[in-house]
Parts: C-alpha cells; sequence; structure tokens
C-alpha cells in the first residue's frame, strides 16, 4: 500500500475511487488478511470506522518510514562528504586528461571529434568543458555579450532539501533561501531565480544523489531538475 499512495489523504481518495467503480482492496496476508479496506457501512455508505482507523494507521507508519529513510539518507550523505567521498558515477573523462579536453576544445575541437579521439560519449566531454561552453560560444563575437539574465526554474523539493544540507557559496545560497515554496500534493517545489550559471552549479552539487545512497524517488527529482536546466542551453541556442 506503501507504493500504491502517497498519504493518508491520498489513500482515503483511492478507496473513493475503488468504492465508485465497485471494487474491491484486500489484504492477503499477514495480520490483517482477509480485511476488505473499502467496507463501508450499508445505511450511510461512509467507510467503516474501524477500516478508515486502519488505513490511517498503515498510512501513518508509512510516512514515518519514508521520513526516517530521508533522514537516514541524508546522515549518511553528510558522513561520506566528511570522508572525502564526493559519490556519484565517476567522471568518463578522467582526471589526467581533462586538462587536455579543456585546451583541445578551447583550441576549436568540436566536441562529437574530442568524443571519438576519447572514445566518450558527448555527454562526457560536455562535462569537462561545461563551464568553458557559454565563454567559448560569446569568443567569437565582436560585440560584448548581455550578460545573464535571471531564470526561474522549479527545483524539486527532494533537490532542494538535498541542496540545504550541501555546502554552496553566497550566490548559491542566497538563491535557495529567496525561493518560494510552492505545496503539491504531499511534496512541493521550490520555485528559484537565478542565472543559469546559478542553476548550473546547484545541479552540478546534486551529481551525488545519483550515488548508492540515494533513493530512487531522489534520483527521479535530480533527473526532473536536470532536465528543465538543459533547457535553458536548448533555449538560448535558438
Amino acid at each position: 500500500m506503501f507504493r500504491l499512495v502517497r498519504g493518508t489523504q491520498h489513500i482515503l481518495d483511492v478507496l473513493d475511487v475503488l468504492h465508485h467503480d465497485r471494487l474491491a482492496l484486500r489484504i492477503h496476508d499477514g495480520a490483517f488478511s482477509a480485511m476488505d479496506l473499502t467496507a463501508r457501512h450499508p445505511r450511510t455508505g461512509e467507510l467503516l470506522s474501524t477500516v478508515k482507523f486502519m488505513v490511517q494507521a498503515l498510512a501513518a507508519a508509512g510516512e514515518l518510514q519514508r521520513d526516517l529513510q530521508r533522514e537516514l539518507t541524508y546522515d549518511g550523505l553528510r558522513a561520506a562528504k566528511a570522508k572525502g567521498n564526493k559519490g556519484g558515477r565517476r567522471p568518463a573523462v578522467t582526471a589526467g586528461k581533462t586538462d587536455d579536453v579543456r585546451a583541445a576544445y578551447l583550441d576549436g575541437q568540436s566536441i562529437a571529434a574530442l568524443a571519438r579521439e576519447h572514445e566518450v560519449s558527448r555527454g562526457a566531454i560536455r562535462t569537462a568543458v561545461t563551464d568553458l561552453l557559454p565563454k567559448h560560444a560569446a569568443a567569437g563575437r565582436e560585440n560584448t555579450p548581455a550578460p545573464e539574465m535571471a531564470v526561474t526554474l522549479d527545483v524539486p523539493g527532494k533537490v532542494a532539501d538535498f541542496l540545504r544540507t550541501t555546502e554552496l557559496d553566497d550566490t548559491e545560497r542566497a538563491a535557495l533561501d529567496h525561493g518560494v515554496t510552492v505545496r503539491r500534493g504531499q511534496g512541493y517545489t521550490l520555485r528559484v531565480s537565478a542565472t543559469p550559471a546559478v542553476h548550473r552549479e546547484l545541479l552540478a552539487h546534486c551529481q551525488a544523489l545519483d550515488g548508492n545512497p540515494a533513493i530512487p524517488a531522489q534520483r527521479k527529482a535530480r533527473l526532473e531538475y536536470e532536465s528543465r536546466v538543459s533547457s535553458l542551453v536548448t533555449d538560448a541556442r535558438r
């Protein structure tokens, strides 16, 4: 049931839908086996009080389990960081090759050519030269490029929670602190206004969520934020 719903009100809504469609939800094993979670009073049509109490108790236990898991995850990430472990995937372009890749990129070699030369993906090359992309694109322009304008992106709540426990510089911390919380069901998003460069830096801090301690929901949230940040690059090229 914990995978079916996200909270107490959500399970009650699901039971209403099942009742409307004349479907039953029963527990097949364990202490509550054979209990019909959709059983209603024959006269009032409302959930039986005993069923409602049991459903709310189970949903509350599920929320407690998720909260404890999140706290343990953050504790594990902080402990790993204290030991010097950054977490996340190891870069495909090793530290010994990064300087050569960056120098070749500044000399005008394309990302595709560098990917073929080092036998890695184009994404790996872009990661190695990510801070050079806007500067390199502007180097060939005769006029001075306009400064980056602040853009507003919704940062998933799980990403925002992780970033609050991460060491950020003053600009990144200020952008996070001035974000506006938008409630979405049982979760929330943080509406952050910052330059694309700041959003890219915040995303870079989230790479640890790809590591083993991270839970699937956190990895999914990071990918959502990555997609939104990547769209800034796409829009800028149009």
